[in-house]
């Protein structure tokens, strides 16, 4: 089969380690499978490119990314880089580019992993966050005014366009419709007496079409507090950009720590490439010191399988770091061990061979 062209952004900070080993992941299932086979090119671009040629990425940068069937992203951010030119030029350019208003990520308790909630089950703590991508409160709408000036006036817009709304909406009721779980959508209508009011419209007007599906509808800040304290009431949940972004890193310490927290950015029409990213920032405090922990890009890894069709390989990735965490004698300083990143990272594909290979015995 033609291999799968990977645009590969490592990135600043620990971005160049994670990746490293979330690419190893992937050269292992093509050991396994011969018929999967990925090329990776990797393009200098972020904070350091910015500080030799002023700008995060070339100017046809989104034009080179297009050729690609996906897009690999280690991490972005450094100090001297404003976080606003680091996020807006390079990360939210690409999601906005190539229309990737599908934001997904799990947040899910695997065997082995902390969680700081001393009362809730592991299987109690296991959500997907589907969280609109391309407009909302992050659509860079706004003016400011008098800058400077003792009249000075800054205005951040929201955007909520029908089409947007209507389409991140449908897909969270297709997944929990498929996956046969609960919806619940999170908002703030009571204070945001239009978007958000709109928000909870169209929830509710598109979920005639799906009287099948169990739904649920709370406000931010109530759904903050009932993530802690039951958890378990959240399946399938749907959100706007801001609330989803928050939120995730919320489900992120409930499901083992930022380590763990994996990302995907996706075009579901397929229009154009989706591209997967661990959600942890870019570290430079521990960057070169091999401390970072690559298993949040590893479960990036295997989302990026499941998305090119491969379920049954981005589930084994799952299994090796679930395993892993078990075993808990291979972890990096944040998970309470001692081990580089390479180890993990190594450790990892000896598990995934000897799954690979218990599955191929078994069947």
């Amino acid at each position: 089969m033609k291999p799968y062209n990977i645009a590969v952004i490592a990135g600043d900070g620990i971005g160049p380690e994670v990746i490293n080993e979330g690419i190893n992941v992937l050269n292992t299932i093509s050991t396994i499978n011969p018929d999967v086979q990925f090329d990776f090119t990797h393009f200098p671009w972020g904070c350091e490119f910015y500080s030799r040629h002023g700008k995060m990425m070339d100017e046809d940068g989104i034009e080179q990314l297009s050729a690609f069937d996906s897009i690999y992203l280690g991490a972005v951010g450094f100090p001297g880089v404003p976080d606003h030119i680091s996020l807006w030029d390079l990360l939210l350019i690409i999601r906005k580019s190539f229309d990737q208003y599908v934001n997904i990520r799990p947040v899910t308790l695997i065997k082995g992993a902390h969680c700081p909630l001393s009362d809730v089950q592991r299987e109690e703590v296991d959500m997907l966050f589907i969280r609109e991508n391309s407009e909302g409160e992050y659509s860079g709408a706004g003016d400011w005014l008098f800058k400077g000036k003792e009249n000075e006036v800054v205005l951040q817009n929201s955007v909520f366009s029908r089409k947007g709304t209507e389409r991140i909406i449908r897909y969270a009721y297709e997944t929990a419709k498929k996956q046969g779980k609960t919806l619940t959508s999170i908002s703030k209508a009571n204070a945001l007496n239009y978007s958000m009011v709109f928000w909870d419209q169209v929830f509710e007007e598109v979920g005639k079409e799906y009287p099948e599906v169990q739904t649920a509808s709370y406000l931010v800040d109530a759904a903050a507090m009932l993530m802690i304290k039951d958890p378990k009431r959240f399946e399938v949940v749907v959100t706007s950009n801001l609330f989803g972004d928050i939120l995730t890193d919320l489900g992120a310490a409930l499901a083992g720590g930022i380590g763990l927290a994996a990302g995907a950015n996706i075009n579901p029409e397929r229009e154009y490439p989706s591209m997967f990213e661990p959600i942890h920032g870019s570290a430079p405090d521990i960057a070169g010191q091999g401390k970072a922990n690559p298993l949040a890009s590893i479960w990036s890894a295997s989302q990026m399988l499941d998305f090119f069709g491969y379920e049954q390989y981005g589930k084994m990735v799952l299994e090796a770091i679930e395993q892993l965490l078990v075993e808990g004698t291979v972890l990096t300083p944040d998970m309470g061990g001692t081990a580089t990143t390479s180890e993990v990272g190594k450790r990892v594909n000896e598990l995934l061979v000897s799954i690979a290979t218990s599955k191929s015995v078994n069947n």
